[in-house]
Parts: C-alpha cells; sequence; structure tokens
C-alpha cells in the first residue's frame, strides 16, 4: 500500500473482503460500495497481513471453488474472529468459519446450484426490514458442501431444501453466515442484506462518495508528485481522460499528456479525441503519429499475450522518447508517468496482492515501469470500478462526450482481430465497426450498452453477391451490457437493428459476405475477444 493511498482510505470505514478464489468476489465489493462504504479485497494468503495494515470494522469471507473438508483447504485468519469486530460469510466462508469455530461440514452429497427459495425460520438483524418470519425468498446458490453442525452461539435463521443453515448467526458476537450468495443480482434482495450488515450492523458511515474521493485523490497526487512533472499517457477513453483532469486539477501546467496514435484507433478517432480534448481544456497536450511503429511490430503477430506485451512495450519506448523532448524546455525532464489503470486491470492480471484467483491476460498499463524511465507512476483511479470512474467524471464535469464513450482496449483494434494482423484488415475492421456503432447510435441504444464493437474473424466464408461467388471474412459483432466489466450479459437486440447491421456491413464494407452476433456472457467469456 503506498502511502498515498493509505493517506486516502484512512479517512474512511474500512471493509476487509477476504478472497477464497470465487468467481463473483469482486461483486460484493460492489455492493460493499454501493452502500457508500470504502472495501478492499485480499486474497485469503495474505488476508491477515491486510487485515492488520487496513484495520476494517467490518470483514466479509467470500464463496470459493475448495471444499473445507480437504487437507490444506484455505482458512480465514483467527485474528479475524477474535478482533470482535462484524462478520459476513458467504458460502465457502460461512463453512470454513463453521469449522473454525467447532462446527462441522460435510463434503459432498449436498449440491444446489442455481436459483433457490429459503424459508425464514427467526428473525436477524441481517435481514430486518427486508425478509419477514416465515417468509420465503429466492436466493442464489452455488455450492456442494454444507454446514451440518453449527458452532455454539449460533442459531438458524433460514433453510433451504438441500442448506439446513441457508443463514445462521451469532448475533451476540455479529458473526452472519449465509450458504447463498447476496452479491450477485440473481438474489433479488442482496444488496439490502449487505447494506444492512455495513450500517445497521457494523454501523458504517457513508462517507465513499466520487465527491470526497475527488477531494482526497487531489490532496493524495500532490503528495506523491509534489512540484514535479508528470506525464499522462491519454488514449481518449473515459479512464485516461477522468485521470487527466484530476490530475491537471492538482498539479495544474506541470502535467504534460501526450497522445499516441497507434494505427489501432476506431475510424476518425484520432482526430476526434484530439480535437475533443483541446477544445475543452487548456492542458499541454502532445499528438504523437506513432502508427508505423506499432502496425509494422503487429504485422504478421497472431498470439494475443504476444500483441498486448509488444504494445506495452512500444506505449513506453514512445513515452520514454516524449519525456526526452518535454525535457528540452528548460522546465527539467517529467519525473511521473500517469495512467488510468483501473481495479479490473489488475484483478484480471494478476489478484491484486497475489491471490488466488488466475491471470485472465495481461494489461498494457499493469505491471510497473522499466528501470531504464527513471519515472514513478501516478494512477488516481487503481481503485476504482468503471462505473466510480464514470461518477468521478461527472463530479469533475467532463462532457458526455467523454463520460459516456464505450470502453475501448489500450491495445486498440489488435485484439479485435483474432490471428495475425495487417494493415488491410485494420481498414475493413475500422469500417465495419463504425457502421455498427452508427446503427446503435439510430436505434437510440448506444447509452444503453456498455460496450459494443465489431470483431474480424481470422474465417473465410463462401457467398454469393449478384451472380458471383464470393470467399471473404466473417464480422463478429459484440455488445454487453455490464456495471463494472468484470461481469457482462450479450446485449438482446431486436433482430432488425442486427439485420441492418449486417446488411450495411456487407454491402458496404468490402471484404466481409458474413455477419455473426457473439451471445457469451462474461463468465464464461471476457468481453474482447482477445
Amino acid at each position: 500500500m503506498t502511502a498515498a493511498h493509505a493517506d486516502i482510505i484512512a479517512r474512511h470505514d474500512k471493509v476487509l473482503i477476504v478472497d477464497f478464489g470465487s468467481q463473483v468476489t469482486q461483486l460484493i465489493a460492489r455492493r460493499v460500495r454501493e452502500a457508500g462504504v470504502y472495501c478492499e479485497l485480499a486474497p485469503f494468503q495474505n488476508a491477515e497481513k491486510a487485515f492488520k495494515e487496513l484495520n476494517p470494522k467490518a470483514v466479509i469471507l467470500s464463496g470459493g471453488p475448495c471444499s473445507v473438508t480437504d487437507d490444506g483447504s484455505p482458512r480465514a485468519p483467527q485474528a479475524i474472529f477474535d478482533a470482535g469486530i462484524p462478520v459476513l460469510a458467504i458460502c465457502y466462508g460461512q463453512q470454513t468459519t463453521a469449522v473454525q469455530l467447532g462446527g462441522q461440514v460435510e463434503g459432498g452429497h449436498a449440491a444446489e446450484f442455481g436459483r433457490a427459495d429459503i424459508q425464514i425460520q427467526e428473525n436477524s438483524a441481517l435481514f430486518e426490514g427486508v425478509w419477514e418470519k416465515g417468509g420465503r425468498y429466492p436466493v442464489w446458490m452455488s455450492h456442494g458442501d454444507r454446514v451440518t453442525r453449527l458452532p455454539e452461539g449460533f442459531t438458524v435463521k433460514a433453510v433451504s431444501e438441500n442448506a439446513p443453515f441457508a443463514i445462521a448467526s451469532d448475533e451476540k458476537r455479529k458473526i452472519f453466515t449465509t450458504m447463498f450468495h447476496p452479491e450477485v443480482v440473481h438474489t433479488p434482495d442482496g444488496a439490502k442484506l449487505i447494506a444492512n450488515f455495513v450500517h445497521k450492523i457494523a454501523g458504517l458511515k457513508s462517507d465513499w462518495t466520487m465527491a470526497a474521493f475527488r477531494g482526497e485523490a487531489i490532496k493524495s497526487i500532490r503528495a506523491q508528485v509534489g512540484e514535479g512533472r508528470v506525464l499522462c499517457g491519454l488514449s481518449g477513453g473515459v479512464d485516461s481522460a477522468v485521470a487527466a483532469v484530476l490530475i491537471h486539477e492538482a498539479i495544474g501546467e506541470n502535467l504534460t499528456c501526450v497522445f499516441v496514435d497507434h494505427g489501432l484507433m476506431r475510424l476518425g478517432e484520432a482526430e476526434q479525441v484530439v480535437t475533443l480534448f483541446r477544445d475543452h481544456y487548456n492542458i499541454p497536450l502532445v499528438h504523437v503519429d506513432a502508427s508505423d511503429l506499432f502496425v509494422g511490430a503487429l504485422e504478421g503477430v497472431s498470439d494475443p499475450e504476444t500483441k498486448r506485451k509488444t504494445i506495452g512495450k512500444l506505449f513506453i519506448d514512445v513515452f520514454e522518447a516524449e519525456a526526452k523532448k518535454i525535457a528540452a524546455d528548460g522546465r527539467g525532464a517529467p519525473q511521473f508517468l500517469a495512467q488510468g489503470t483501473l481495479y479490473p486491470d489488475v484483478i484480471e492480471s494478476v489478484s491484486f496482492t497475489g491471490g488466488p484467483s488466475v491471470t485472465i491476460k495481461s494489461h498494457h498499463n499493469v505491471g510497473g515501469l522499466p528501470a531504464r524511465m527513471n519515472m514513478k507512476l501516478v494512477e488516481p483511479l487503481r481503485e476504482l470500478f468503471k462505473d466510480e470512474v464514470r461518477a468521478l467524471g461527472r463530479e469533475l464535469g467532463l462532457p458526455p462526450a467523454f463520460v459516456g464513450r464505450h470502453p475501448f482496449p489500450g491495445p486498440g483494434l489488435a485484439i479485435r482481430i483474432p490471428g495475425a494482423i495487417s494493415r488491410e484488415k485494420l481498414d475493413i475492421l475500422r469500417k465495419a465497426d463504425a457502421i455498427y456503432l452508427e446503427e446503435i447510435a439510430k436505434a437510440g441504444l448506444y447509452d444503453t450498452i456498455w460496450q459494443a464493437f465489431a470483431v474480424l474473424l481470422p474465417v473465410r466464408t463462401v457467398g454469393v453477391m449478384g451472380d458471383g461467388r464470393t470467399y471473404d471474412h466473417v464480422c463478429a459483432l459484440r455488445a454487453v451490457t455490464s456495471v463494472d466489466g468484470m461481469t457482462a450479459d450479450f446485449f438482446p437486440f431486436d433482430m432488425n437493428v442486427l439485420g441492418r447491421c449486417a446488411t450495411r456491413i456487407i454491402n458496404e464494407v468490402k471484404g466481409i459476405n458474413r455477419v455473426v452476433y457473439d451471445v457469451t456472457s462474461k463468465p464464461p467469456g471476457t468481453i474482447e475477444w482477445e
């Protein structure tokens, strides 16, 4: 934890979430932050250290894929139970809590996946004002084991068909356990239960707001940077735009933004980004056309990780060169490089502090800087989710053109062309993508969809156009709804809209003769194809 980060969070009530490897642990964090309370995730391996450093007023134990009946399965730090602070234990969290405090868990033969109904047996502070004794309520289950004996002091509050202790608690010690997952949307009242836990049970304040974060982040940036100069990589997306405006509020003219056109942008996007930024903000902006450098290095490269790492290296090379040019103005070289890195970027690249989740894909803006640059990173958004960044952007007064833009990956179209990249493929994809987004806007759906884009597949198919045979590329269309990018569902288009998109793309883009629509959610897929 950096000193600047510690300074920000020290002013807030805090919740620690111990991650046992559940696919939806990040949703717990979202629900807690939606309740206006600051929280952080820590993998179980580092939970004891995180507990000491964060000094939280409450702890939530997540679900996970392991069985507590297996030798060497994860456990929560005993210090959490000894601290006397409120604990909410979910699924695997319930099971390890039961075992650690003297109860018993049965492995296997207790599977319950998907929707289930629970019956409320007794009242509890966890669902006060939400559920009533005797009522039946839908929840989302995902477990293969179950608790068979509760620790001393615990009582059953709710049951389901396969979970005799669907909710069990020791109200005196303020330890609450659920077999179901309140963090997922499939538990309709789950967010209310988590809000009850952080507010009514733990007594935490709703002081995690973007207005508060804005002021604290500005102080943090000033403390980190001092009189130093900052070079900010501006992509035109909401993340880097918000980071740039926030840093500019903190240090003024000591910020210089660099927009690198890597030749992998959408149609006309480079010009649009530069125009928008220069028209709205009096921030020094350097526009670097490095398209030949990037595209030349990527031509023929097909491995997605190689693409990402090549792009990351070239970005560093360009920033390093621009830093030397900026230093020539006599005010000294930039000592800091600013990036719009977000929490999901960090989680996907590697668990925030080296935890149980696997690396999904490398992010070009995660992983530090080479020593030769002699620069330190400024990442003011590193603990925020995407929707929080948008809220911060509105708080900062950014125009809708910035705040409402669909996310666009740093590697750009390189990861929307599975297989080898070529200039011809980039041109084909740009045209198809522009038509797709234009039709979405015409249908009034742009702000409803979280992200939409076209993908040029490494597949050619036979087609008939006029009286002739064609053998051209397949274009896949992707559109998803999401809140924070950690999970996503495909957008349920009216087929007439998709039909118009397909017709226009095939008619207007030479090189494409077939269009398909991606109906994969995240998980199991990722939003981007590579």
